[in-house]
């Protein structure tokens, strides 16, 4: 109680970003038309071709801030009982997951991974959110779902076949984006025989169950009628 990750000392920073920190001003007055992107790049090559002994001068700056970094380190965790260094921890391994998780989600849309197939109700919802009164995006959620919930088979028809096409694009489009990763050396990135295998049995056992129900309750109803 009373700790938090936010009072954690900050890591410092590398020579290299401290070398943008100091320079970035002075890149964007030279060249104001610049994306962010083109900044960076010109920062890297700068930095790449930095002398040696200027380079020198952001190592130094970087050594005396970790061994101040270790010190101030020390008498933060020096402060924490037990409970609190694990309940910190826990926090801290939170944030790295999410971070990697974030990590993931970019390079997989650098990669040009395909999207999801939307399902019928993702569809109906994009077509109608922006039109839906509502005062927060929540509120307008709540009142579609209730709609969604309220259309009778007929009316959800056209958004389910929608999602039916939608997947199709999607499972051609997956397949050829998994060679493609194969081709540049990223298995990594490729859905393993496995894990197909298992989502397909999922889905079929899924049906099976779905089915099975509708089964139950047709069955019901005919007896209940002939009694």
């Amino acid at each position: 109680r009373g700790i938090s990750s936010a009072q954690r000392p900050k890591r410092p920073l590398t020579a290299y970003l401290r070398f943008v920190m100091d320079n970035r001003p002075a890149f964007r007055e030279k060249n104001p038309e610049a994306s962010n992107l083109e900044l960076i790049k010109k920062l890297a090559g700068a930095w790449k071709e930095l002398p040696a002994a200027e380079k020198q001068v952001y190592e130094e700056a970087k050594k005396t801030d970790w061994k101040r970094y270790g010190e101030q380190m020390a008498a933060y965790k020096a402060q924490l009982t037990p409970a609190q260094a694990a309940a910190l921890k826990e926090e801290r391994r939170k944030q790295l997951a999410k971070r990697r998780s974030m990590r993931a989600k970019r390079e997989l849309n650098l990669l040009g991974k395909p999207k999801r197939a939307r399902s019928g109700f993702n569809i109906f919802l994009a077509e109608n959110f922006q039109e839906t009164e509502g005062i927060s995006p929540a509120a307008k959620l709540k009142k579609l779902y209730d709609t969604w919930q309220k259309l009778s088979a007929s009316q959800k028809q056209p958004y389910l076949q929608l999602a039916e096409d939608d997947k199709v694009r999607y499972q051609n489009e997956i397949k050829s984006w998994e060679a493609k990763m194969i081709e540049l050396g990223r298995e990594d990135l490729v859905r393993s025989k496995k894990q197909r295998l298992t989502k397909k049995t999922a889905g079929t056992a899924k049906q099976a169950e779905t089915a099975k129900a509708s089964s139950g309750g047709k069955k019901a109803k005919l007896k209940k009628s002939e009694e």
